[in-house]
Order: structure tokens, then sequence, then C-alpha cells
């Protein structure tokens, strides 16, 4: 909550950020906002459970920073911002993870 760059977007997209949890909240509205992309989906063809949390980097200037920000600290690579691809890519963002341990560390 100390951080500038959160209220920097969130004052930029509180209507986003709105919107996201008032269809969390209410089913109809989720359901009718994916018909526009699955007209024939209807609520009984959604179970139950609650919305999830998808962690998102953010800069100081309030911007959202793509997938995959690598930043270097001393004997360290660290990888930023790998939430959705992480999982489903985790391998191969590790073999290229120790290709830049080895290049920055010389480490070979």
């Amino acid at each position: 909550m100390t951080y500038i760059g959160f209220w920097k977007m969130a004052s930029r997209e509180w209507k986003t950020g709105f919107m996201e949890m008032n269809r969390s909240f209410r089913k109809g509205l989720f359901v009718r906002d994916l018909q526009k992309m699955i007209p024939e989906i209807k609520p009984s063809d959604l179970g139950g459970g609650g919305s999830g949390v998808c962690a998102q980097a953010v800069d100081g200037s309030g911007r959202l920073l793509d997938d995959f920000v690598i930043e270097y600290t001393e004997g360290s690579v660290h990888v930023l911002n790998a939430s959705s691809p992480g999982a489903t890519s985790s391998l191969v963002i590790g073999k290229r993870i120790t290709d830049l341990a080895e290049e920055a560390f010389s480490l070979n």
C-alpha cells in the first residue's frame, strides 16, 4: 500500500478494477461478458468458486510490466512477473535463467 506505482496505476485504472470486482460478485454480469465471446454459454454452465488472484508487476510510474522482466543483483538473477506463463513453461524458463546466470556470472 506504500508503493507509489500502485497508486498511480490504481488512479488511472480504477474503472477496470471496479468492473473486475463487480463481475466477481455478480455471476449474471460475468456470464453476460462471457457471452460476448461464447454466445451459447448459460449460467448453469458455470460452477461455483470464487475469483482468483493474479500477481501483476507495476513499475514506479504505474505501468503494468510485461511477463518475464529479468533483473540482476550481485550474484542473483531475478525473474519478475512470470505469473501465468511461469506455470506452463517453467522448464524452458529455468533453462533460460540458467543460461543468463552462466553468462552474467561466468559460471562455465
